[in-house]
Protein backbone atom coordinates (compact mmCIF):
# COMPACT_ATOMS: atom_id res chain seq x y z
CA UNK A 1 0.00 0.00 0.00
CA UNK A 2 2.84 2.40 0.89
CA UNK A 3 4.59 1.67 -2.40
CA UNK A 4 1.35 2.16 -4.32
CA UNK A 5 0.63 5.39 -2.48
CA UNK A 6 4.18 6.61 -3.23
CA UNK A 7 3.83 5.78 -6.92
CA UNK A 8 0.42 7.47 -7.13
CA UNK A 9 1.82 10.53 -5.37
CA UNK A 10 4.86 10.63 -7.64
CA UNK A 11 2.73 10.25 -10.76
CA UNK A 12 0.41 12.98 -9.52
CA UNK A 13 3.37 15.27 -8.87
CA UNK A 14 4.78 14.56 -12.32
CA UNK A 15 1.39 15.25 -13.90
CA UNK A 16 1.08 18.53 -12.03
CA UNK A 17 4.62 19.45 -13.04
CA UNK A 18 3.88 18.65 -16.68
CA UNK A 19 0.71 20.70 -16.58
CA UNK A 20 2.60 23.60 -15.04
CA UNK A 21 5.23 23.77 -17.78
CA UNK A 22 3.04 25.41 -20.42
CA UNK A 23 1.83 28.02 -17.95
CA UNK A 24 5.41 28.82 -17.00
CA UNK A 25 6.32 29.19 -20.67
CA UNK A 26 3.37 31.49 -21.16
CA UNK A 27 4.76 33.93 -18.59
CA UNK A 28 7.34 35.10 -21.14
CA UNK A 29 6.48 38.52 -22.59
CA UNK A 30 6.21 38.53 -26.38
CA UNK A 31 7.19 41.78 -28.09
CA UNK A 32 6.09 42.28 -31.68
CA UNK A 33 8.44 44.71 -33.40
CA UNK A 34 7.55 46.46 -36.67
CA UNK A 35 10.66 47.49 -38.60
CA UNK A 36 11.98 48.50 -41.99
CA UNK A 37 13.99 46.19 -44.25
CA UNK A 38 17.14 48.33 -44.20
CA UNK A 39 20.52 46.75 -43.61
CA UNK A 40 21.04 48.07 -40.08
CA UNK A 41 17.69 46.69 -38.94
CA UNK A 42 18.40 43.31 -40.51
CA UNK A 43 21.70 43.24 -38.61
CA UNK A 44 19.88 44.09 -35.36
CA UNK A 45 17.65 41.04 -35.77
CA UNK A 46 20.71 38.81 -36.14
CA UNK A 47 22.22 40.16 -32.92
CA UNK A 48 19.20 39.84 -30.63
CA UNK A 49 20.53 36.68 -28.96
CA UNK A 50 22.51 39.15 -26.87
CA UNK A 51 19.30 40.86 -25.76
CA UNK A 52 17.50 37.59 -25.05
CA UNK A 53 20.43 36.30 -22.99
CA UNK A 54 20.18 39.42 -20.81
CA UNK A 55 16.35 39.33 -20.75
CA UNK A 56 15.30 35.64 -20.73
CA UNK A 57 11.67 36.50 -19.98
CA UNK A 58 11.18 38.43 -23.23
CA UNK A 59 10.56 36.88 -26.65
CA UNK A 60 10.82 38.90 -29.87
CA UNK A 61 8.63 38.61 -32.97
CA UNK A 62 9.77 40.61 -36.00
CA UNK A 63 7.54 42.07 -38.69
CA UNK A 64 9.86 43.44 -41.38
CA UNK A 65 8.48 45.55 -44.22
CA UNK A 66 9.53 47.72 -47.15
CA UNK A 67 9.66 51.42 -46.25
CA UNK A 68 6.38 52.58 -47.83
CA UNK A 69 4.51 49.54 -46.50
CA UNK A 70 5.89 50.01 -42.99
CA UNK A 71 4.69 53.60 -42.87
CA UNK A 72 1.22 52.64 -44.05
CA UNK A 73 0.80 49.66 -41.70
CA UNK A 74 2.18 51.40 -38.61
CA UNK A 75 0.19 54.58 -39.20
CA UNK A 76 -3.04 52.63 -39.65
CA UNK A 77 -2.41 50.50 -36.59
CA UNK A 78 -1.61 53.34 -34.21
CA UNK A 79 -4.40 55.61 -35.49
CA UNK A 80 -7.01 52.86 -35.07
CA UNK A 81 -5.50 51.56 -31.81
CA UNK A 82 -5.11 48.19 -33.48
CA UNK A 83 -2.45 47.00 -31.05
CA UNK A 84 -0.58 44.77 -33.51
CA UNK A 85 2.85 46.08 -32.52
CA UNK A 86 4.61 46.68 -29.21
CA UNK A 87 7.62 48.51 -30.64
CA UNK A 88 7.39 50.72 -33.72
CA UNK A 89 10.15 51.77 -36.09
CA UNK A 90 9.18 55.34 -36.92
CA UNK A 91 10.84 58.46 -38.26
CA UNK A 92 11.46 62.06 -37.37
CA UNK A 93 8.27 63.07 -39.21
CA UNK A 94 5.89 60.90 -37.18
CA UNK A 95 7.27 61.30 -33.66
CA UNK A 96 6.28 64.91 -32.80
CA UNK A 97 2.89 64.62 -34.56
CA UNK A 98 1.99 61.33 -32.91
CA UNK A 99 3.28 62.41 -29.50
CA UNK A 100 1.05 65.49 -29.57
CA UNK A 101 -1.92 63.27 -30.50
CA UNK A 102 -1.20 61.07 -27.48
CA UNK A 103 -0.37 58.07 -29.66
CA UNK A 104 3.13 57.49 -28.24
CA UNK A 105 4.44 56.97 -24.71
CA UNK A 106 7.39 58.99 -23.40
CA UNK A 107 10.55 56.95 -22.81
CA UNK A 108 11.05 57.68 -19.13
CA UNK A 109 12.82 54.50 -18.01
CA UNK A 110 15.68 53.72 -20.39
CA UNK A 111 18.02 53.15 -17.44
CA UNK A 112 20.67 55.14 -15.60
CA UNK A 113 23.44 54.03 -17.97
CA UNK A 114 21.58 55.03 -21.15
CA UNK A 115 22.98 58.59 -21.33
CA UNK A 116 20.28 60.53 -23.19
CA UNK A 117 22.54 63.60 -23.17
CA UNK A 118 24.94 61.78 -25.51
CA UNK A 119 22.38 61.83 -28.35
CA UNK A 120 23.34 64.33 -31.08
CA UNK A 121 21.24 67.48 -30.42
CA UNK A 122 19.86 67.77 -33.98
CA UNK A 123 18.60 64.19 -33.79
CA UNK A 124 17.33 64.39 -30.21
CA UNK A 125 15.37 67.59 -30.76
CA UNK A 126 13.31 66.01 -33.54
CA UNK A 127 12.23 63.21 -31.20
CA UNK A 128 11.45 65.40 -28.20
CA UNK A 129 8.13 67.04 -27.32
CA UNK A 130 7.71 69.27 -24.26
CA UNK A 131 11.06 68.15 -22.95
CA UNK A 132 10.31 64.41 -23.15
CA UNK A 133 11.89 61.86 -25.49
CA UNK A 134 9.16 59.93 -27.35
CA UNK A 135 11.39 57.71 -29.49
CA UNK A 136 15.02 56.63 -29.26
CA UNK A 137 17.13 56.89 -32.43
CA UNK A 138 18.47 53.63 -33.81
CA UNK A 139 20.40 55.47 -36.48
CA UNK A 140 20.46 59.06 -37.68
CA UNK A 141 21.24 60.35 -41.12
CA UNK A 142 21.46 63.20 -43.52
CA UNK A 143 22.18 62.88 -47.24
CA UNK A 144 25.34 63.26 -49.32
CA UNK A 145 27.02 62.29 -52.58
CA UNK A 146 28.72 58.91 -52.83
CA UNK A 147 30.80 58.70 -55.98
CA UNK A 148 33.31 56.54 -57.82
CA UNK A 149 36.72 58.18 -57.51
CA UNK A 150 38.13 55.94 -60.24
CA UNK A 151 35.50 57.06 -62.75
CA UNK A 152 36.06 60.69 -61.87
CA UNK A 153 39.80 60.29 -62.36
CA UNK A 154 39.30 58.53 -65.69
CA UNK A 155 37.08 61.41 -66.88
CA UNK A 156 39.53 64.06 -65.62
CA UNK A 157 37.05 65.31 -63.00
CA UNK A 158 37.66 66.55 -59.46
CA UNK A 159 34.80 66.68 -56.98
CA UNK A 160 34.51 70.25 -55.59
CA UNK A 161 34.25 70.94 -51.86
CA UNK A 162 30.81 72.44 -52.54
CA UNK A 163 29.47 70.77 -55.69
CA UNK A 164 26.67 72.43 -57.65
CA UNK A 165 23.88 70.73 -59.55
CA UNK A 166 25.30 72.09 -62.82
CA UNK A 167 28.62 70.39 -62.11
CA UNK A 168 26.95 67.15 -60.98
CA UNK A 169 24.73 66.95 -64.05
CA UNK A 170 27.71 67.49 -66.34
CA UNK A 171 29.86 64.98 -64.43
CA UNK A 172 27.11 62.37 -64.53
CA UNK A 173 26.98 62.61 -68.33
CA UNK A 174 30.75 62.31 -68.63
CA UNK A 175 31.11 59.15 -66.53
CA UNK A 176 28.07 57.37 -68.01
CA UNK A 177 28.96 54.30 -70.08
CA UNK A 178 25.67 52.63 -70.95
CA UNK A 179 27.15 49.89 -73.17
CA UNK A 180 29.04 48.69 -70.06
CA UNK A 181 26.07 49.33 -67.72
CA UNK A 182 27.70 52.17 -65.85
CA UNK A 183 25.25 54.98 -65.13
CA UNK A 184 26.52 58.36 -64.06
CA UNK A 185 23.72 59.01 -61.58
CA UNK A 186 21.45 56.84 -59.44
CA UNK A 187 18.62 58.62 -57.61
CA UNK A 188 15.35 57.63 -55.98
CA UNK A 189 12.42 57.43 -58.38
CA UNK A 190 10.00 55.21 -56.46
CA UNK A 191 6.91 57.17 -55.45
CA UNK A 192 6.49 57.97 -51.77
CA UNK A 193 6.74 60.93 -49.41
CA UNK A 194 9.77 59.27 -47.81
CA UNK A 195 11.11 57.80 -51.05
CA UNK A 196 11.46 60.02 -54.13
CA UNK A 197 10.05 63.06 -52.34
CA UNK A 198 12.66 62.91 -49.57
CA UNK A 199 15.33 63.40 -52.21
CA UNK A 200 13.39 65.75 -54.49
CA UNK A 201 12.40 68.06 -51.63
CA UNK A 202 16.02 68.63 -50.64
CA UNK A 203 16.96 69.13 -54.28
CA UNK A 204 14.14 71.66 -54.57
CA UNK A 205 15.32 73.36 -51.36
CA UNK A 206 18.64 74.01 -53.08
CA UNK A 207 16.73 75.86 -55.83
CA UNK A 208 15.02 78.00 -53.12
CA UNK A 209 11.73 76.10 -53.46
CA UNK A 210 9.29 75.37 -50.65
CA UNK A 211 6.28 73.09 -50.30
CA UNK A 212 4.18 76.01 -49.07
CA UNK A 213 4.58 79.76 -48.85
CA UNK A 214 3.92 81.71 -45.64
CA UNK A 215 0.14 81.53 -46.27
CA UNK A 216 0.17 77.73 -46.82
CA UNK A 217 -0.30 78.09 -50.57
CA UNK A 218 1.44 75.24 -52.49
CA UNK A 219 4.29 76.46 -54.71
CA UNK A 220 4.61 73.81 -57.43
CA UNK A 221 3.54 76.40 -60.01
CA UNK A 222 6.67 78.47 -59.34
CA UNK A 223 9.95 78.51 -61.32
CA UNK A 224 11.97 76.92 -58.48
CA UNK A 225 10.17 73.57 -58.54
CA UNK A 226 10.19 73.54 -62.35
CA UNK A 227 13.94 74.06 -62.46
CA UNK A 228 14.57 71.35 -59.87
CA UNK A 229 12.28 68.75 -61.44
CA UNK A 230 13.48 69.49 -64.98
CA UNK A 231 17.10 69.07 -63.94
CA UNK A 232 16.28 65.80 -62.17
CA UNK A 233 14.32 64.33 -65.10
CA UNK A 234 16.86 65.38 -67.73
CA UNK A 235 19.78 64.01 -65.72
CA UNK A 236 18.09 60.68 -65.02
CA UNK A 237 17.02 60.23 -68.65
CA UNK A 238 20.53 60.93 -69.91
CA UNK A 239 22.65 59.39 -67.15
CA UNK A 240 20.38 57.18 -65.03
CA UNK A 241 19.73 53.43 -65.07
CA UNK A 242 16.72 51.91 -66.83
CA UNK A 243 13.60 51.57 -64.68
CA UNK A 244 14.69 54.37 -62.35
CA UNK A 245 11.07 55.26 -61.53
CA UNK A 246 10.87 52.01 -59.55
CA UNK A 247 14.10 52.48 -57.62
CA UNK A 248 14.23 53.38 -53.94
CA UNK A 249 17.03 53.20 -51.38
CA UNK A 250 17.59 49.43 -51.52
CA UNK A 251 17.48 49.21 -55.32
CA UNK A 252 20.03 51.99 -55.74
CA UNK A 253 22.22 50.49 -53.04
CA UNK A 254 22.34 47.22 -54.99
CA UNK A 255 23.20 49.10 -58.20
CA UNK A 256 26.01 51.03 -56.55
CA UNK A 257 27.48 48.00 -54.78
CA UNK A 258 27.56 46.08 -58.07
CA UNK A 259 29.55 48.87 -59.75
CA UNK A 260 26.75 50.23 -61.94
CA UNK A 261 26.48 53.73 -60.44
CA UNK A 262 29.00 56.51 -60.88
CA UNK A 263 27.24 58.69 -58.32
CA UNK A 264 24.46 58.16 -55.82
CA UNK A 265 22.94 60.94 -53.70
CA UNK A 266 21.14 59.41 -50.76
CA UNK A 267 21.23 58.70 -47.04
CA UNK A 268 24.57 59.01 -45.26
CA UNK A 269 23.83 55.67 -43.60
CA UNK A 270 24.49 53.99 -46.97
CA UNK A 271 28.17 54.83 -46.71
CA UNK A 272 28.95 51.84 -44.49
CA UNK A 273 27.31 49.50 -47.01
CA UNK A 274 28.97 50.83 -50.16
CA UNK A 275 32.37 50.79 -48.43
CA UNK A 276 32.05 47.25 -47.06
CA UNK A 277 34.25 44.93 -49.16
CA UNK A 278 32.08 41.94 -48.22
CA UNK A 279 29.15 43.39 -50.14
CA UNK A 280 30.48 46.11 -52.44
CA UNK A 281 32.59 45.54 -55.54
CA UNK A 282 33.70 49.19 -55.43
CA UNK A 283 34.37 49.49 -51.68
CA UNK A 284 37.89 50.86 -52.16
CA UNK A 285 36.85 53.37 -54.83
CA UNK A 286 34.17 55.41 -53.02
CA UNK A 287 34.46 59.11 -52.26
CA UNK A 288 32.07 61.31 -50.29
CA UNK A 289 30.94 64.90 -50.80
CA UNK A 290 28.15 67.23 -49.60
CA UNK A 291 24.77 67.20 -51.33
CA UNK A 292 24.78 69.62 -54.29
CA UNK A 293 23.80 73.29 -54.07
CA UNK A 294 22.02 75.39 -56.70
CA UNK A 295 20.94 78.92 -55.76
CA UNK A 296 21.55 78.02 -52.10
CA UNK A 297 23.11 75.30 -49.98
CA UNK A 298 20.48 75.63 -47.23
CA UNK A 299 18.79 72.29 -46.52
CA UNK A 300 20.17 70.74 -49.68
CA UNK A 301 20.61 67.66 -47.49
CA UNK A 302 17.92 66.06 -45.35
CA UNK A 303 17.68 65.18 -41.65
CA UNK A 304 16.19 61.90 -40.48
CA UNK A 305 16.36 59.25 -37.81
CA UNK A 306 14.84 55.79 -37.80
CA UNK A 307 13.79 55.45 -34.19
CA UNK A 308 12.01 53.06 -31.85
CA UNK A 309 8.86 54.07 -29.99
CA UNK A 310 6.06 52.55 -27.94
CA UNK A 311 2.37 52.98 -28.87
CA UNK A 312 0.15 54.45 -26.15
CA UNK A 313 -1.99 51.90 -24.36
CA UNK A 314 0.69 49.23 -24.60
CA UNK A 315 0.49 46.53 -21.94
CA UNK A 316 4.19 45.68 -22.32
CA UNK A 317 5.85 49.01 -21.60
CA UNK A 318 8.59 47.71 -19.30
CA UNK A 319 9.70 45.01 -21.75
CA UNK A 320 9.47 47.40 -24.70
CA UNK A 321 11.65 50.00 -22.96
CA UNK A 322 14.21 47.34 -22.10
CA UNK A 323 14.44 46.39 -25.76
CA UNK A 324 14.63 49.99 -26.96
CA UNK A 325 17.33 50.79 -24.40
CA UNK A 326 19.35 47.76 -25.58
CA UNK A 327 18.98 48.49 -29.31
CA UNK A 328 19.89 52.19 -29.09
CA UNK A 329 22.57 52.05 -26.41
CA UNK A 330 26.35 52.55 -26.45
CA UNK A 331 26.58 48.85 -25.60
CA UNK A 332 24.78 47.88 -28.82
CA UNK A 333 27.22 50.01 -30.80
CA UNK A 334 30.11 48.13 -29.19
CA UNK A 335 28.38 44.79 -29.91
CA UNK A 336 28.13 45.59 -33.63
CA UNK A 337 31.75 46.75 -33.66
CA UNK A 338 32.88 43.47 -32.07
CA UNK A 339 30.96 41.41 -34.64
CA UNK A 340 31.21 43.44 -37.86
CA UNK A 341 33.77 46.18 -37.27
CA UNK A 342 33.47 49.85 -36.31
CA UNK A 343 32.63 51.00 -39.85
CA UNK A 344 29.33 49.10 -39.65
CA UNK A 345 27.91 50.45 -36.40
CA UNK A 346 24.62 52.42 -36.63
CA UNK A 347 25.70 56.02 -37.30
CA UNK A 348 24.39 59.48 -36.58
CA UNK A 349 22.93 59.16 -33.10
CA UNK A 350 25.61 59.65 -30.43
CA UNK A 351 28.24 62.32 -29.92
CA UNK A 352 30.57 59.78 -28.31
CA UNK A 353 30.75 57.75 -31.53
CA UNK A 354 32.25 60.71 -33.40
CA UNK A 355 34.78 61.20 -30.62
CA UNK A 356 35.84 57.55 -30.89
CA UNK A 357 39.24 57.21 -32.56
CA UNK A 358 38.50 53.63 -33.65
CA UNK A 359 35.38 54.75 -35.48
CA UNK A 360 37.06 57.75 -37.09
CA UNK A 361 39.83 55.49 -38.35
CA UNK A 362 37.49 52.82 -39.72
CA UNK A 363 34.83 55.10 -41.24
CA UNK A 364 36.16 57.48 -43.90
CA UNK A 365 32.66 58.91 -44.19
CA UNK A 366 32.24 59.80 -40.49
CA UNK A 367 33.24 63.45 -40.72
CA UNK A 368 31.05 64.13 -43.76
CA UNK A 369 28.09 62.42 -42.10
CA UNK A 370 28.32 64.47 -38.89
CA UNK A 371 28.81 67.70 -40.84
CA UNK A 372 25.73 66.99 -42.94
CA UNK A 373 23.56 66.15 -39.91
CA UNK A 374 24.61 69.31 -38.09
CA UNK A 375 24.04 71.54 -41.13
CA UNK A 376 20.42 70.51 -41.73
CA UNK A 377 17.95 72.92 -40.15
CA UNK A 378 14.29 71.81 -39.84
CA UNK A 379 13.17 75.14 -38.34
CA UNK A 380 10.79 77.51 -40.13
CA UNK A 381 13.76 79.71 -41.04
CA UNK A 382 15.94 76.83 -42.18
CA UNK A 383 15.38 77.28 -45.91
CA UNK A 384 16.50 80.11 -48.19
CA UNK A 385 13.06 81.69 -47.69
CA UNK A 386 10.71 81.50 -44.67
CA UNK A 387 8.25 78.63 -44.57
CA UNK A 388 5.29 77.96 -42.27
CA UNK A 389 6.28 74.37 -41.42
CA UNK A 390 8.93 72.42 -39.54
CA UNK A 391 10.97 69.91 -41.53
CA UNK A 392 13.73 69.68 -44.12
CA UNK A 393 12.54 67.00 -46.57
CA UNK A 394 8.95 67.02 -45.31
CA UNK A 395 6.38 69.37 -43.86
CA UNK A 396 5.54 68.33 -40.32
CA UNK A 397 1.76 68.42 -40.64
CA UNK A 398 -0.50 65.34 -40.44
CA UNK A 399 -1.74 65.84 -44.00
CA UNK A 400 1.75 65.64 -45.50
CA UNK A 401 1.94 61.85 -45.57
CA UNK A 402 -0.94 61.63 -48.05
CA UNK A 403 -0.06 64.80 -49.96
CA UNK A 404 3.61 63.88 -50.27
CA UNK A 405 2.86 60.42 -51.60
CA UNK A 406 0.40 61.80 -54.18
CA UNK A 407 2.94 64.35 -55.41
CA UNK A 408 5.57 61.62 -55.49
CA UNK A 409 3.36 59.59 -57.80
CA UNK A 410 3.09 62.48 -60.26
CA UNK A 411 6.85 63.02 -60.26
CA UNK A 412 7.56 59.31 -60.63
CA UNK A 413 5.20 59.23 -63.62
CA UNK A 414 7.14 62.12 -65.18
CA UNK A 415 10.39 60.21 -64.68
CA UNK A 416 8.84 57.16 -66.36
CA UNK A 417 7.87 59.35 -69.33
CA UNK A 418 4.14 58.89 -68.78
CA UNK A 419 3.49 62.63 -68.34
CA UNK A 420 5.48 65.82 -68.91
CA UNK A 421 7.25 67.85 -66.24
CA UNK A 422 4.70 70.64 -66.70
CA UNK A 423 1.79 68.22 -66.27
CA UNK A 424 3.36 66.67 -63.16
CA UNK A 425 3.77 70.08 -61.56
CA UNK A 426 0.25 71.14 -62.53
CA UNK A 427 -1.21 67.96 -61.03
CA UNK A 428 0.89 68.35 -57.88
CA UNK A 429 -0.32 71.94 -57.48
CA UNK A 430 -4.01 71.15 -57.94
CA UNK A 431 -3.97 68.04 -55.73
CA UNK A 432 -2.14 69.82 -52.93
CA UNK A 433 -4.38 72.90 -53.12
CA UNK A 434 -7.43 70.67 -52.90
CA UNK A 435 -6.17 68.93 -49.76
CA UNK A 436 -5.07 72.15 -48.07
CA UNK A 437 -8.48 73.72 -48.73
CA UNK A 438 -10.27 70.64 -47.46
CA UNK A 439 -8.31 70.74 -44.21
CA UNK A 440 -8.75 74.46 -43.70
CA UNK A 441 -5.21 75.73 -44.29
CA UNK A 442 -6.29 77.91 -47.21
CA UNK A 443 -9.63 79.21 -48.53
Amino acid sequence: MKIASFLIGACSAMALSTLALPSLAQTATKLTIATVNNGDMIRMQKLTDDFKAKNPGIDLVWVTMEENQLRQKVTTDIATKGGQYDVLTIGTYEVPIWAKKGWLLPLDNLGAAYDVDDIIPAIRSGLTVDGKLYAAPFYGESSMIMYRKDLFEKAGLTMPEKPTWDFIKDAAAKITDKPHEIYGMCLRGKAGWGENMAFLTTMANSYSARWFDEKWQPTFDGPEWKKALTTYIDMMKNSGPPGASSNGFNENLALFQSGKCGMWIDATVAASFVSNPKDSKVADKVGYAPAPCATTCKNANWLWAWSLGIPAGSQKVDAAEKFIAWATSKGYTELVASKDGWANVPPGTRKSLYANADYEKAAAFAGQTLKAINSADPSMNGNDRPKPYIGVQFAAIPEFQGIGTKVGQHFSAALAGQISVDQALKDAQSDTEREMKKDGYIK
